[in-house]
């Protein structure tokens, strides 16, 4: 793997790579909103669609839709993610590949029904238009783009960093611009992308049909491993979101962009 390559998000993910599953897995929370965007798939992908997912990180969500008859090529930043993933979905269906790069895959692996993202893959991209254009020319007319990324505007996060005394944090998501993140003393940024930015990225070839809150009442992950301590009030937490999800969408910890491949 060359360092052109390995962009700063795939260095820093490498570095957590080996236990990332044994981590996150075990926190109820990710695994309510890791359901709530399942359910967004199944519903925008019917059963035989062949899927381009874009960092896939250790392979959950593809290994589990290939489980219901969807075909994935999964694709990642982090050569240490993708070792992971193969192990699930075998290392034919998997390519070290940032999203800035997507552009380069058509000549392997022709057209696709359609492509998703999980959990904020795209918020370490800057450069989003590159993403949408590449998805033109990776998706047919008539397929769609499942894009989950953080929220602006997330009042579980508001209130977890309150309670914590971390007040910077608590409006960090409506800073304009990258912001420092790091993992194991790795650097890279992210940023928190607006609704007219994505619409504007993946125009003139996609149009947004929906947008869903992935964790509205449900709080992110800042919240753990205190509330998997309770999980009914998860229970209860997740029913509210189930209710309202879609009417109010902008207020998820990550919120899920449906986009259709419009006709060219």
């Amino acid at each position: 793997m060359s360092q052109a390559v390995l962009l700063p998000p795939g260095a820093a993910f490498d570095a957590i790579a080996g236990e990332f599953d044994a981590t996150f897995d075990a926190w109820l929370s990710v695994g309510i909103q890791r359901d709530q965007v399942r359910r967004v798939l199944l519903a925008t992908f019917p059963s035989g669609s062949r899927l381009l997912e874009i960092g896939g990180g250790t392979g959950s969500d593809a290994a589990w839709l290939m489980a219901r008859g969807r075909d994935v090529v999964l694709t990642d930043a982090s050569p240490a993610m993708i070792a992971q993933a193969a192990l699930k979905i075998g290392g034919e269906r998997t390519q070290a590949l940032p999203a800035e790069r997507l552009g380069k895959m058509r000549a392997r692996h022709g057209a696709f029904d359609g492509a998703f993202s999980n959990f904020a893959a795209l918020n370490c991209v800057d450069d989003l238009g590159a993403v949408g254009t590449a998805l033109a020319r990776l998706i047919r007319p008539g397929g769609s783009a499942v894009l989950v990324v953080f929220g602006r505007f997330c009042p579980g996060e508001i209130v977890v960093e309150a309670v914590r005394g971390r007040w910077r944090n608590c409006l960090r998501r409506l800073r304009r611009g990258p912001l420092e993140a790091s993992l194991r003393g790795r650097r890279f940024a992210i940023r928190y992308h607006a609704r007219a930015e994505f619409e504007a990225a993946m125009a003139p070839h996609f149009r947004l049909r929906s947008r869903t809150a992935i964790g509205l009442f449900v709080p992110p992950s800042a919240a753990e491993p205190w509330i998997s301590r309770h999980p009914r009030l998860l229970s209860a937490l997740a029913a509210g979101d189930r209710l309202l999800a879609r009417h109010l969408a902008p207020f998820g910890d990550h919120v899920a962009y449906v986009f259709e491949r419009v006709a060219p």
